[in-house]
Protein backbone atom coordinates (compact mmCIF):
# COMPACT_ATOMS: atom_id res chain seq x y z
CA UNK A 1 0.00 0.00 0.00
CA UNK A 2 1.55 3.69 -1.09
CA UNK A 3 0.88 6.91 0.50
CA UNK A 4 0.30 9.75 -2.24
CA UNK A 5 0.31 12.97 -1.56
CA UNK A 6 -1.13 15.74 -4.37
CA UNK A 7 -1.11 19.39 -4.44
CA UNK A 8 -4.45 20.11 -5.70
CA UNK A 9 -3.88 24.03 -7.15
CA UNK A 10 -7.14 24.61 -6.93
CA UNK A 11 -7.44 24.06 -3.05
CA UNK A 12 -4.08 24.93 -2.49
CA UNK A 13 -4.10 22.06 -0.66
CA UNK A 14 -2.34 18.65 -0.16
CA UNK A 15 -4.52 15.32 -0.47
CA UNK A 16 -3.43 11.87 0.60
CA UNK A 17 -4.71 8.75 -0.67
CA UNK A 18 -3.57 5.23 -0.01
CA UNK A 19 -3.80 3.11 -2.67
CA UNK A 20 -2.32 -0.62 -3.94
CA UNK A 21 0.17 -0.95 -6.35
CA UNK A 22 -2.16 -2.68 -9.33
CA UNK A 23 -4.46 0.59 -8.60
CA UNK A 24 -4.82 3.72 -10.79
CA UNK A 25 -3.04 6.91 -9.77
CA UNK A 26 -5.76 9.57 -8.07
CA UNK A 27 -7.11 11.88 -10.63
CA UNK A 28 -5.98 9.37 -13.10
CA UNK A 29 -8.65 8.98 -16.56
CA UNK A 30 -9.11 5.47 -17.82
CA UNK A 31 -6.53 3.56 -15.70
CA UNK A 32 -3.77 4.56 -18.04
CA UNK A 33 -1.19 5.10 -14.87
CA UNK A 34 -0.80 2.45 -11.90
CA UNK A 35 0.73 3.38 -8.77
CA UNK A 36 2.84 0.80 -9.73
CA UNK A 37 4.06 2.50 -12.84
CA UNK A 38 4.67 5.96 -11.39
CA UNK A 39 6.59 4.29 -8.47
CA UNK A 40 8.77 2.54 -11.32
CA UNK A 41 11.61 0.98 -9.48
CA UNK A 42 11.67 2.73 -6.48
CA UNK A 43 11.82 1.51 -3.03
CA UNK A 44 9.70 4.27 -1.38
CA UNK A 45 6.14 3.72 -0.11
CA UNK A 46 5.77 7.75 -0.34
CA UNK A 47 5.16 9.14 -3.64
CA UNK A 48 3.67 12.56 -4.49
CA UNK A 49 3.21 14.73 -7.62
CA UNK A 50 1.02 17.77 -8.21
CA UNK A 51 -2.95 17.31 -9.50
CA UNK A 52 -1.74 19.60 -13.12
CA UNK A 53 0.59 16.67 -13.37
CA UNK A 54 -1.92 14.09 -13.41
CA UNK A 55 -3.89 16.13 -15.68
CA UNK A 56 -1.34 17.19 -18.35
CA UNK A 57 -0.58 12.88 -17.94
CA UNK A 58 -3.97 12.16 -18.75
CA UNK A 59 -4.25 14.95 -21.77
CA UNK A 60 -0.78 13.20 -23.12
CA UNK A 61 -2.12 10.22 -23.23
CA UNK A 62 -5.20 10.73 -24.62
CA UNK A 63 -3.65 12.51 -27.20
CA UNK A 64 -0.74 9.94 -28.05
CA UNK A 65 -3.25 7.22 -27.97
CA UNK A 66 -1.01 3.94 -26.68
CA UNK A 67 0.50 3.67 -23.52
CA UNK A 68 3.86 5.03 -22.23
CA UNK A 69 6.66 3.99 -20.65
CA UNK A 70 7.20 6.26 -17.13
CA UNK A 71 10.57 4.09 -16.49
CA UNK A 72 13.11 6.19 -14.27
CA UNK A 73 11.14 9.53 -14.10
CA UNK A 74 10.14 9.36 -10.86
CA UNK A 75 13.62 7.93 -9.57
CA UNK A 76 15.17 9.56 -6.40
CA UNK A 77 19.34 10.50 -7.25
CA UNK A 78 20.30 8.06 -4.35
CA UNK A 79 18.43 5.06 -5.37
CA UNK A 80 20.22 5.48 -9.27
CA UNK A 81 18.22 7.57 -11.02
CA UNK A 82 20.82 10.38 -11.98
CA UNK A 83 24.13 9.94 -12.66
CA UNK A 84 27.17 11.61 -10.41
CA UNK A 85 28.62 14.83 -11.98
CA UNK A 86 31.45 16.93 -11.11
CA UNK A 87 30.94 20.18 -10.97
CA UNK A 88 34.61 21.07 -10.52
Amino acid sequence: MAKILIYNNSSNRMETYYRGLQEAMPYNSNRTLTVSEFRSNSDSDILWTDLRTMQAWNSFRYIYGKPIYVGFAFKRPWQGGHSRLSHD
